[in-house]
């Protein structure tokens, strides 16, 4: 059995299924995170590009022929209480439970890109729709842009609005990502002090992301994270 605390609060470079294994049931409050979709975004490595910009060059890669396999769903469930799975119209087949709780991300999008984003909840309640503008050069805190390093990067904006709404932050649970890309879901909760695991296979994206939580973490912060993310649950 695996001592979550050796993986908690970093990025881990490994399977994730091979982790999941390890780890106890319902030791993890909420699991948020991206799978592959197996629509083959990564195959060429150029993402993006119109008469107004050129394509990003990712490189290319192969993460994104197939969809996981349902013993990762599976694994997900059992190790967790809760889970909010982008894609998840994609994986119907392979969740085992149905919900009424989707959530919509709006990215304000033009182009060849899809508008919107479904991610499957095991929460109760309805639908609950997400407007942040996610198109090429155009974010939504535009004050503050993120730099891109993955093709399926999720803007930490949205992740910190899904966690104000679906995290306890009075539970001190951890929040995991199995999928973890860019690393988004680690700095949204680093930024909310919010204890997290996350796991990525890929060498060059594990490589990029630690440095992008390792510039979060070295980030200056007036007052607690967790504060922040309770003010917000109280207005």
């Amino acid at each position: 059995m695996l001592d979550i605390n050796e993986i908690k609060n970093k990025i881990t470079l490994g399977d994730s299924l091979e982790v999941m294994r390890q780890l106890p049931d319902k030791c993890i409050d909420l699991i948020l995170t991206d799978p592959p979709y197996g629509i083959n975004i990564a195959r060429s490595g150029q993402v993006g590009g119109n008469n107004k910009a050129v394509a990003t060059d990712y490189g290319a890669e192969k993460w994104d022929e197939d969809i996981p396999p349902k013993e990762m769903f599976d694994e997900m469930r059992r190790v967790s209480k809760n889970q909010i799975i982008f894609g998840g119209n994609y994986f119907v087949d392979r969740l085992g439970v149905n919900s009424s709780c989707w959530i919509v991300w709006d990215k304000n999008n033009s182009g060849n890109f899809a508008p919107c984003e479904l991610a499957f909840t095991s929460f109760p309640g309805a639908l609950k729709k997400y407007s942040w503008t996610w198109n090429g050069m155009i974010q939504e805190n535009m004050r503050d842009k993120e730099i891109r390093s993955h093709p399926t990067q999720k803007p930490v904006g949205l992740l910190k609005q899904i966690l104000a709404d679906f995290y306890d932050a009075n539970s001190g649970g951890i929040v995991a990502d199995f999928f973890s890309g860019s690393g988004s879901t680690a700095v949204a909760c680093a930024e909310y002090d919010i204890p997290f695991i996350a796991v990525e296979k890929n060498e060059t994206y594990y490589k990029k992301s630690v440095a992008r939580l390792k510039d979060t973490l070295a980030q200056t912060k007036l007052f607690s994270g967790l504060e922040m993310l309770k003010s917000v649950q109280n207005r």
